[in-house]
């Protein structure tokens, strides 16, 4: 009985084996048994996501390469950058696949008219939001232009919006497209180091926030 056993355990070794040979694996290009496979496009965006001139000069596009695998790809870009107005204009690259998967990135292109009272004016630091342990920091990247991490002075914080300071010493954060959605807040008045405003975002409330420079 043993050796019977035996006999019939090699047999199913043996049907196993030839069932599984490498022909039995050779699907068509590009499914895997009856499901399909699809390769992601990724988008490549030269240059920075943030870019800065100076309203009436001129603006030229880095270029953004799509590829799915090797094969480069079309990039689709949605918006536009008018240098004859000051503003943060938002341009968006997509691309799909042949299956209708699609990826997409974006640029910011701030368009600064920065006036001579103000293009000297470096308000770089850090700002304790008042009646919190929280700051805001501004970093300035060109005349009359900042970045500010932490705009709201929240817990945790690390996400960045453009901020302006157009003449004297009155500042502002324009309407704009950010990580955190659409961005934007009252006119400001940086005073000694202190200034305050409110802000227009989905992830923040209507109350005015004040700051002072540390």
């Amino acid at each position: 009985m043993k050796r019977y056993l035996n006999i019939i355990a090699i047999g199913i070794l043996v049907m196993t084996f030839l069932s599984c040979k490498d022909d039995s694996f050779n699907y068509p290009e590009g499914t895997v048994g009856i499901s399909k496979v699809t390769v992601y496009p990724i988008l490549t965006v030269n240059g920075d996501q943030y870019m800065f001139v100076a309203k009436g000069g001129t603006y030229t596009e880095p270029g953004v390469v799509a590829k799915v695998g090797e094969n480069e790809i079309d990039v689709k870009t949605d918006g536009q950058v008018n240098t004859a107005a000051a503003a943060v204009y938002t341009l968006t690259y997509s691309a799909s696949n042949s299956d209708g998967f699609s990826a997409s990135q974006a640029r910011y292109v701030v368009v600064y008219d920065t006036k001579a009272d103000a293009a000297g004016n470096d308000y770089s630091g850090s700002y304790k939001r008042a009646g919190f342990a929280t700051f805001a920091v501004w970093a300035k990247v060109a005349p009359g232009v900042y970045f500010i991490t932490n705009p709201g002075g929240a817990v945790g914080n690390t996400d960045k919006v453009v901020a302006i300071n157009p003449t004297g010493s009155t500042i502002q954060i324009p309407p704009q497209g950010s990580p955190m959605g659409a961005f934007s807040s009252t006119v400001g008045t940086m005073n000694g180091g202190s200034y305050s405003w409110a802000l227009a975002n989905a992830g923040y409330g209507t109350q005015v926030r004040s700051f002072s420079k540390q």
